[in-house]
């Protein structure tokens, strides 16, 4: 098979999924709760319980609202993503190929409502965004949708929605427990052109995935310990199914998301203005073993046309892309001061590991990331609060390499870089 081909096979195959990987965290994780939780780097969200986001993190900070309690607002991430120093084979340097603006602004809302029924239980609803992003290669002439790379760059558009469902049941005056569902709607748009004239294949698109919506159910599990109102500890289990989403022609992507588990802390100073407060979460990364593709059309898929050229292929409507991802980890710090009874000002610091290992891809762009943060809340009323809150994401430069996937061989190295920023604006209501 012609190897100009098969080097741009593969990059097509990794490039399907390119922009939930540049959304702001390792993986394709979107942090996306609460305004709160950027200003803090999302330390301690699994125990503060100052609004009603807390329930999106741990089920069972319902149980310390005593007020029903609504938060809404929206996030916006905006991508700084570039790619750099592409040599095909390794060796070979691709002219023209370095491009920095990858990226671009996607805007993630959020609601969150706690209603107590009385001093045991209460339960709530909230909606909010997985993950968000866009990219769109049309402003260059060697990625756009008619270059001759336009088989990793073209257009791609996912987004997705968390509905929530969610209890809390009060043990006794230290202990709490909270459990919901969560139905995960997702979305997304997928285009990537034919190459170059190398590529012997027929039609304009070698994929060609536009608006492909599917459903799926997970679940999530929590506990809280309060060993006084200014020290707590919260713990909390989120299972993440594999969710499939299919277009209008019936071509279906089946993606797996990971689990995730979560432990904070908070812990006001005595007799002072300020808290400290902490999170580590873990991410299971490794589950994202590889993409599955069903129902290819072969009228609107070149990845279908190209394989049918190789009679090793015996199921052409049908194709599975690697990652064998690692699992991943998140440690934040932060701190609070109250500085009035109507503003409070906090800062935080993540680090989050990623989740690529062994095989990476130009088009999943991810490295070790840090997290620089700071936000403020204004209180209009004792019930009633504004929050504002941004953060730096810094990624880092990291060399990857595409393989060959019928010979094992390098087809392309080339250097990537994901940094990002968030701002988040939040209005939050008890009654």
């Amino acid at each position: 098979m012609n190897k100009t081909r098969v080097f741009k096979r593969s990059l097509l195959a990794a490039a399907v999924v390119v922009t939930t990987s540049q959304a702001h965290a390792a993986g394709f994780q979107l942090n996306a709760q609460s305004a709160t939780g950027i200003g803090r780097a999302f330390a301690g969200d699994a125990v503060i319980a100052d609004n009603a986001s807390s329930m999106a993190r741990n089920p069972a900070t319902m149980a310390l609202f005593d007020k029903t309690s609504l938060s809404l607002g929206f996030e916006t991430i905006t991508t700084d993503i570039s790619v750099t120093d592409a040599k095909a084979a390794g060796v070979q340097p691709i002219p023209n190929s370095d491009y920095d603006d990858i990226g671009g602004t996607s805007v993630a809302p959020n609601i969150h409502l706690i209603v107590p029924i009385n001093d045991k239980f209460a339960f709530g609803v909230n909606a909010y965004s997985n993950f968000g992003t866009s990219t769109d290669f049309s402003g260059s002439a060697l990625y756009d949708q008619n270059g001759p790379a336009a088989s990793f760059g073209g257009e791609t558009d996912i987004k997705s929605m968390n509905l929530g469902l969610a209890g809390s049941y009060r043990l006794n005056e230290q202990w709490s427990f909270g459990a919901g569902l969560d139905i995960i709607w997702g979305q997304g748009t997928i285009r990537r052109g034919t190459a170059a004239p190398t590529n012997q294949l027929i039609g304009d698109n070698l994929i060609n995935v536009e608006d492909a919506d599917g459903w799926a159910v997970g679940y999530n599990v929590g506990t809280v310990y309060e060993l006084d109102e200014n020290n707590r500890w919260g713990l909390s289990y989120r299972h993440s199914p594999r969710i499939s989403v299919k277009d209008d022609y019936g071509q279906e992507i089946t993606l797996p998301l990971p689990d995730m588990a979560e432990f904070s802390g908070y812990n006001r100073i005595k007799d002072t203005a300020f808290a400290v407060h902490y999170s580590v979460q873990w991410i299971g990364w490794s589950a994202f073993d590889d993409i599955d593709f069903a129902n290819l059309d072969p009228n609107r898929s070149g990845i279908v046309k190209a394989q049918s050229l190789d009679p090793r292929i015996t199921t052409p409507t049908s194709y599975s892309k690697p990652y064998a991802w690692q699992d991943g980890w998140h440690f934040a710090i932060g701190g609070t001061w109250y500085v009035t009874d109507k503003i409070e000002l906090r800062t935080g610091y993540m680090h989050d590991t990623s989740a690529q290992d062994e095989i990476t891809s130009i088009s999943v762009p991810d490295s070790d990331r840090n997290w620089i943060s700071g936000g403020a809340t204004y209180h209009f009323t004792p019930d009633s609060s504004l929050d504002f809150g941004i953060t730096y994401l810094i990624g880092s430069d990291e060399s990857v390499t595409e393989l060959d996937p019928t010979t094992g061989d390098t087809a392309l190295t080339a250097t990537t870089r994901a940094d990002a920023i968030l701002v988040g604006l939040q209005y939050s209501q008890s009654f």
